[in-house]
């Protein structure tokens, strides 16, 4: 991308200290420094969206679990449990509080002996609506490129799709 006025990043991408940025034998140099800098910027990028997510009055750790519900669909305590990489009694507590405010519901299964966890109309609206002040935020900032910009951002925003499906 050329340098704008309006940079997303203006933070510096410089590796944070301790972090290994030296080539591998199956790594260039480039490829570290690359990835190196990706990460630091999705990270600060997801940060300043998530600030958004306060407005919504559910915590971070809930809404990722109910995104899972939204957009994966019903899921067993287990198996939400491994998708938000925490274990069972952390999920568990999690879960509980969604329910008590509204967003999740439990199902029985057919056989009776185990439930299954899904997103109430509640639950997907909140997180709807918080998808929407993200990318509204994002869609502001991007408004100030001009259209070569813009359509660099668009082909990486393609090419990220392609790479997050190679992890």
């Amino acid at each position: 991308m050329t340098e704008s006025k309006h940079s997303l990043f203006p933070d510096s991408h410089a590796p944070a200290p301790g972090t290994a940025t030296s080539p591998t034998p199956d790594q260039p140099a480039d490829a570290i420094q690359v990835a190196d800098r990706l990460h630091s910027a999705a990270i600060h990028l997801l940060r300043r969206l998530r600030i958004r997510d306060s407005e919504s009055g559910v915590g971070p750790a809930q809404l990722s679990a109910l995104s899972v519900l939204v957009f994966g669909g019903p899921r067993s305590l287990g198996e939400l449990a491994e998708a938000e990489q925490v274990k069972a009694p952390t999920m568990s507590r999690i879960v509980a509080g969604l329910e008590r405010s509204g967003l999740v519901k439990r199902k029985a299964t057919e056989d009776k002996r185990r439930v299954r966890l899904e997103a109430t109309a509640k639950g997907a609206k909140i997180l709807q609506e918080g998808r929407r002040r993200r990318v509204e935020s994002l869609a502001d900032a991007l408004k100030g490129l001009n259209e070569a910009d813009l359509q660099q951002v668009a082909h990486l925003a393609e090419f990220m799709q392609q790479l997050v499906r190679k992890l």
